[in-house]
């Protein structure tokens, strides 16, 4: 299906962007805001690319504090704790990690760089109207950085219903989290609205008593200031952002040897980050859909890291802009053709224990201006052909191509097919991107020639709704590739000597294969059920052997039950997992452990009530930390964290909201 400039803008809902991305932007001003409230995951059978859309109604059926507990009910991404040091979480999109998988926000690369490694924390969930996962190969509209896929994500909307919405959270681990926004309606034409997020964890609990703390203490600050405009040929969106982030661990006062002679081993980690974004968009003929649009994004992200003796500050500054221009040539096809100019720079303080000061300081900078065409062929419903084709010039590694090509076939309302090849290209940052790795006693060893990074990935998925008894069985099943040419790969005790983290260039083989099949039925009324199964292989050469890639499941299976009652005054929700075994650094292996969380919501006329539990069947690693008892030594090793570190957690929430006063 074709995007269009209205769409990339982020003034349609989850709902009218499955139903009307082929409305012209003229149409603009009359339409409404509309929630989805369907609780299960929405398999976009409009969009020429494999995109899992999740709305509100599914992220209110878990606690979803933030960004990375949103995919809970979702089969194909995975999120886990980077480390058991500082509370990261990470994900993996077509098992690979989520430095490949582009982030967005509202359509515009975000969260990337040096804010990757905690980003998932930055998004509260209260803030988000939808969550958009792309699969595979995406549009070369948004730029080169893309291998896996894409995550965009849309906040809440001030052109949205005019109210007061508020949503308090409390666990057993005494993490309070409290959100409030607001929105308000000044003229027909021009809204505005303000979101809060604030959220505190003092607690110091040592669960497994080896004397660190299982979650770091931590307190964020969030706001952001939003303005739209929104008239026949005109749209406009400014945005405006604040974060202050703080997060303090490691061993613990009240659990550790206050006796021993050796200090305490403690990490810190402050950030601040400022966003500023505006969106444009003009419409120059409505009957042929022509549009031109100017989009502008700014950020100053600043984070000083402290892993026992060792430092590490990182300021990254970056600048954004994109003008599209998009027109119907007739009712078959669609040209958009756009240039962008991304500028990055790094400003990084390294000092590791025992070195000089500032022995691996380094500032570095990167220009990528880039042009793009893309054509889209629509016949009817039936067939979508959309290849693409993108020019960048980095001024580190030079000029680069990336083709893109994506077809959708869908001879029945019963079948569809997809599929789709590209290549994607990122430039790596060691350390900035992968910090929490600091969190052990292994010396830091990075190539000072390290390669862009290029991969092709290519893909194909079916999606079937079958008619069986009076309702429809979705039925998906999809397969992808992604082959690395150049990578930075991350070497553990390799040939560069034992206790040692080596960012080298890939030499040898390095890919993933993914298989799913996930299957949704309504079993009864209100009551439906999403069952699905994920099969991973995923190989990096390491000095030399092709080996499994540590730390990375090889399956996965998911169930969830969601139930309303007939006035859906109640709603109960249940999540299992089935997490495969995989390997560790050293290649030994590590098992397979199943987990479940439930919810049960009561709604009343103004407010709504949720009580939940997380990982209730209460597993955890018994020793997420290696040598812990002696911090300061080579052997120590926060970052082989391959399943729960904390136990069953209960939770208790209230959502207010008041429409229009």
């Amino acid at each position: 299906m074709r995007r269009t400039i209205l769409g990339v803008l982020g003034c349609l809902s989850v709902s009218q962007q499955m139903m009307a991305q082929t409305d012209s932007i003229a149409g603009a001003h009359e339409l409404k805001n509309v929630e989805v409230k369907a609780t299960k995951g929405i398999k976009s059978k409009f969009r020429i690319d494999n995109t899992d859309i999740i709305g509100q109604g599914q992220l209110i059926r878990a606690a979803c504090c933030n960004l990375g507990e949103s995919f809970t009910t979702n089969p194909s991404v995975d999120v886990s704790y980077s480390d058991a040091a500082t509370g990261a979480k990470q994900i993996k999109l077509l098992g690979l990690s989520g430095t490949y998988v582009q982030m967005l926000t509202e359509n515009i690369p975000n969260l990337r760089g040096a804010s990757l490694p905690y980003s998932l924390g930055y998004v509260p969930g209260p803030w988000m109207q939808s969550i958009q996962v792309s699969k595979g190969a995406s549009s070369v509209k948004n730029g080169y950085e893309s291998t896996t896929g894409q995550i965009n994500i849309e906040f809440l909307k001030p052109q949205g219903t005019d109210g007061v919405r508020a949503n308090v959270y409390q666990d057993n681990e005494l993490k309070t989290e409290v959100n409030l926004d607001g929105s308000i309606h000044l003229t027909d034409r021009l809204s505005t609205a303000t979101l809060l997020h604030f959220e505190n964890r003092q607690m110091d609990h040592d669960g497994n008593d080896d004397g660190f703390m299982d979650m770091p203490k931590l307190r964020q600050y969030n706001i952001m200031h939003r303005w739209a405009y929104v008239s026949p040929r005109w749209i406009s969106q400014l945005m405006v952002r604040a974060l202050h982030d703080e997060r303090k661990g490691g061993q613990s006062l009240k659990h550790t040897n206050t006796d021993s002679a050796e200090l305490p081993y403690s990490t810190s980690v402050k950030t601040n980050r400022y966003e500023m974004q505006w969106k444009n968009g003009f419409t120059l003929n409505s009957d042929h859909n022509t549009s031109v649009a100017l989009m502008m994004h700014g950020s100053w992200h600043d984070a000083d890291n402290i892993f026992g003796m060792t430092r590490y500050d990182v300021t990254q500054k970056n600048g954004y802009a994109q003008l599209m221009f998009e027109t119907d040539i007739n009712e078959h096809n669609n040209i958009s053709v756009g240039a962008s100019l991304n500028h990055d720079y790094y400003d990084e303080r390294f000092n590791p224990l025992g070195a000089t000061p500032d022995a691996g300081s380094k500032a570095t900078k990167e220009t990528t201006p880039g042009l793009y065409a893309q054509y889209t062929y629509k016949l009817g419903e039936k067939l979508t052909i959309m290849p693409g084709l993108r020019w960048d010039h980095s001024s580190l590694y030079g000029g680069f191509v990336t083709p893109r090509l994506h077809i959708k076939y869908s001879p029945s309302d019963i079948f569809t097919l997809r599929t789709s090849i590209g290549k994607g290209y990122r430039t790596p940052h060691a350390l900035a991107e992968n910090v929490t790795l600091l969190a052990s006693g292994r010396g830091i060893i990075i190539d000072s020639d390290l390669k862009q990074e290029e991969a092709w990935n290519m893909g194909a998925s079916v999606g079937m709704n079958i008619p069986l008894f009076g309702k429809n069985l979705e039925l998906n099943a999809e397969y992808y590739y992604t082959d690395f040419k150049h990578q930075m790969i991350m070497n553990f005790d390799g040939a560069k000597g034992e206790h040692t983290l080596s960012f080298e260039n890939l030499d040898g083989k390095s890919y993933s294969h993914t298989f799913q099949v996930d299957a949704t039925y309504p079993l009864l009324s209100g009551m439906t059920a999403t069952a699905a199964f994920r099969l991973n292989d995923v190989k990096c050469t390491y000095d030399g052997v092709l080996r499994l890639k540590p730390l990375t499941s090889r399956y996965k299976g998911l169930l969830t039950l969601s139930y309303k009652t007939p006035l859906e005054l109640w709603q109960f929700d249940m999540t299992g997992q089935l997490n495969g075994g995989g390997k560790l650094y050293d290649q030994s292996r590590y098992p397979a452990y199943f987990q479940l969380q439930a919810q049960v919501t009561r709604e009343f006329h103004r407010f709504s009530i949720y009580l939940g539990g997380e990982n209730l069947t209460n597993y955890k690693i018994d020793n997420p930390i290696l040598h812990s008892h002696h911090p300061w030594s080579a052997a120590f090793d926060a970052t082989q964290v391959w399943g729960p570190v904390t136990g069953a957690m209960a939770y208790i929430g209230v959502r207010f909201k008041l429409e229009k006063l």
